[in-house]
């Protein structure tokens, strides 16, 4: 399906076609087949009604829009969705109608069908994760000494390498993409529980058949019903609101470093893609725009499930009823920002040549703590930082770099090397532990243990 404009920024167009009306009805009616087919293998309901069922059950044969009106008026899409395939068997199989549903509740088949909903998203959600984790220890293994302004504050400080910058990305991201899967495995349960969730009208044999619908559907089988224990879906909602988080993180560095006061990283061009309606120079950040936008709305939503989980006794009044939106634009907006992300990294160029100029643009100052740990260990910690702050005055520069002004300071010639003056100002000097940081960031590295001194 095509997405609506209305959702345009909000989803994309695999994850539309997942949470789509027919989708969404399938899944229902999956639940409802493999509930009838359990049953006439166990010889509870006739084999003729389990075939009459599942020969009713396409999801084209029914009116969304109808059943969608009637979900309104219901309080549950299960109740209208029965009606109807009930009326559907009935026209093949008179008697076989009486046997649909056997034994559920509405709830069990909109649970069950968001959970097989979430089964689908999932692959999609993954394969984005996927590309977007190859893409970044591409950028990695690339700029891996790609020098750079490390910033703090929105300030320029000492060097870092964009290495170590994507490799913090990616960290992040992976971190995420396996706290996402981690969840949402365990939210892939089947809801069977009936009325009360005790199943109680299928006597002694409701866990029996919830254990071969769970095999039919490819769902686990709960020691449990969950009608009223959501702390599955809030892990997969809170795992998304974490990785939009880190996507959105990736994003704003993204978008500040092509600030053209800076252009040292560009998100990938081609026709229609970064323009202007009126400045035709512009090549804006729209990937992370959509992703940040993504960001913004995740957290809020991710509340709005949390404060859903207070459900009384054994069925809720408006708790799980609020939920399909919520999961459904969750995991959309996970998931374009995903999507966005992995394009970005796949197609983004960087400007090595531009980050040292900007390097040099802070004529030295950005190696200030440098200078002030030499000095420390000669005149003292505090007198060295007061020094510092006076050499890095710009009156004090007035144009020069940080080392010609030391030069000419006379309180430091004595301590001050013309070796060191000569070394100070060079950026892979004072990387510290940035490769190795990169290395175990992106999983290249072998951890070594590094004792205490004095142990």
């Amino acid at each position: 399906m095509s997405v609506r404009l209305i959702d345009s920024l909000a989803t994309t167009e695999p994850l539309a076609d997942v949470f789509s009306d027919s989708s969404v009805l399938q899944a229902m009616l999956d639940f409802e087949v493999a509930l009838a087919r359990a049953e006439a293998e166990l010889k509870i309901i006739p084999q003729s009604a389990a075939r009459a069922i599942a020969g009713a059950a396409r999801a084209e044969d029914y009116d969304a829009a109808a059943l969608s009106r009637q979900t309104l008026r219901a309080g549950t899409p299960g109740i209208p969705l029965v009606k109807a395939l009930r009326k559907k068997v009935r026209q093949q199989d008179a008697e076989a109608a009486d046997f649909v549903h056997w034994g559920a509740t509405s709830q069990d088949i909109a649970d069950t069908a968001l959970v097989l909903l979430l089964k689908k998203a999932a692959v999609i959600l993954d394969a984005d994760l996927a590309r977007l984790q190859n893409a970044l220890l591409a950028l990695v293994a690339k700029h891996k000494k790609t020098v750079m302004v490390g910033r703090t504050l929105l300030q320029s400080g000492p060097p870092i390498t964009f290495g170590l910058k994507a490799a913090g990305w990616l960290g992040s991201i992976r971190r995420g993409r396996a706290r996402l899967k981690q969840s949402i495995s365990e939210a892939l349960v089947l809801q069977f529980g009936g009325a009360s969730g005790t199943l109680a009208a299928l006597g002694d044999g409701g866990i029996e058949v919830g254990e071969s619908v769970a095999r039919k559907l490819e769902l686990t089988f709960p020691d449990g019903p969950w009608h009223t224990h959501r702390d599955r879906l809030a892990a997969v909602v809170c795992a998304c609101g974490i990785l939009a988080g880190s996507l959105g993180k990736m994003a704003r560095d993204i978008s500040l470093l092509m600030q053209s006061e800076l252009a040292e990283v560009g998100e990938p061009g081609g026709p229609d893609r970064g323009g202007s309606s009126t400045m035709p120079q512009k090549r804006n950040p729209i990937a992370s725009a959509i992703t940040l936008a993504a960001a913004s709305r995740v957290p809020g939503l991710t509340s709005a499930f949390l404060s859903q989980m207070r459900q009384e006794h054994e069925r809720a009044v408006g708790g799980w009823q609020a939920e399909w939106p919520t999961v459904s634009a969750v995991i959309q907006a996970a998931g374009v920002a995903i999507a966005s992300m992995a394009e970005t990294a796949e197609g983004l160029t960087v400007d090595a040549a531009r980050m040292k100029e900007n390097l040099d643009a802070s004529k030295g100052m950005v190696f200030a703590e440098k200078a002030a740990l030499l000095l420390g260990s000669k005149i003292g910690r505090e007198s060295a930082h007061e020094l510092l702050k006076r050499a890095t005055d710009p009156k004090q520069l007035r144009g020069r770099t940080l080392s010609q002004a030391l030069v000419e300071m006379p309180e430091l010639r004595d301590h001050l090397s013309r070796e060191a003056l000569t070394n100070l100002e060079d950026p892979e000097d004072y990387l510290g532990s940035a490769q190795e940081f990169t290395s175990r960031l992106s999983g290249s590295a072998t951890r070594k243990t590094h004792r205490r001194r004095g142990k």
